[in-house]
């Protein structure tokens, strides 16, 4: 009984390790599926890092947010906690990023969503020249617009659900998508939108690390995402979750059968981890090139 009632004692007396509460952008809408993997890799960094930091609570911020609204929020307000975004110049001088590519650098691969009519036209496109002849379409807010005005190329902008149905109008022509989100988002819309389609001839690269990113003040949870990733990589988990979600999209997309367009990022920044092979993915044709 002595035993038993000195350890109660001397658990009660260990400090509690407080419950983190970290809150995260909604999705913009109830359609909204492009983030369900990101949200795995988020829930499971953290899991491995209780150890450390103890237990945590994830809650999504009340209302859907944009992308530029929730960068603004994370500068200037404890609202939100983290989010992530591709990464630029910009972003990293104001935010505190993770420098793990979510996605392995896959969002670097576009696709384009195009209406039956324009596909033909698209067959006759090889260069940059050439695709400056089109109009694209963007979300408010992303920072790939930035990327396709500086490769002179049009964009027209909207608001994220409202743009697949401005390309079935021919608001624009293209609709640039990541690997990664092409098909799901194709197939949730065609049965409403039956004109729209995947382009087959077409591949745009431009490097694209996509990260985690936290108000500059919160080093601590900085350093428990960037711990449990690495976690992560070395337990296999997080490549697990990259090819669940995005096998059967590489496979379907037929990347070395395409014709790729290489345009420039501007935005850039060179603490970019392009050099460790290990974060990034990379076509099994390419791996030998350049």
């Amino acid at each position: 009984m002595r035993i038993f009632l000195s350890t109660v004692l001397f658990s009660l007396m260990l400090p509690l390790q407080a419950m983190t509460t970290i809150v995260y952008p909604a999705a913009e809408s109830e359609q909204d599926i492009r983030f369900a993997d990101v949200m795995e890799i988020l829930q499971l960094a953290l899991e491995l890092t209780k150890p450390e930091y103890g237990p945590f609570e994830l809650h999504p911020f009340p209302i859907p947010l944009t992308e530029s609204r929730s960068r603004a929020l994370l500068k200037q307000t404890q609202e939100l906690d983290l989010l992530w975004s591709p990464t630029s110049l910009q972003l990293e001088d104001e935010l505190l990023p993770v420098r793990i590519p979510l996605r392995k650098g896959l969002l670097s691969y576009r696709l384009c969503l195009v209406t039956q009519q324009q596909q033909q036209r698209l067959q006759a496109i090889s260069t940059l020249a050439e695709l400056r002849q089109l109009v694209i379409g963007q979300g408010a807010g992303w920072l790939d617009t930035e990327v396709y005005r500086y490769n002179g190329l049009r964009v027209v902008t909207g608001l994220y659900d409202d743009l697949f149905a401005m390309l079935a109008r021919d608001r624009f022509d293209i609709f640039p998508r990541g690997l990664a989100e092409a098909f799901a988002e194709l197939e949730i819309r065609q049965p409403t939108l039956p004109n729209l389609i995947i382009d087959d001839a077409l591949l745009l690269y431009y490097p694209w690390p996509y990260y985690f990113f936290v108000h500059p003040s919160n080093q601590e949870l900085a350093e428990r995402l960037e711990l449990g990733m690495r976690r992560m990589i070395a337990n296999g988990s997080f490549d697990e979750i990259f090819y669940r979600y995005n096998h059967q999209a590489i496979e379907r997309a037929n990347l070395t059968g395409r014709r790729i367009i290489r345009l420039e990022n501007p935005n850039l920044p060179k603490s970019a981890p392009v050099e460790d092979p290990s974060l990034w993915f990379t076509p099994k044709a390419w791996q030998a090139s350049p």
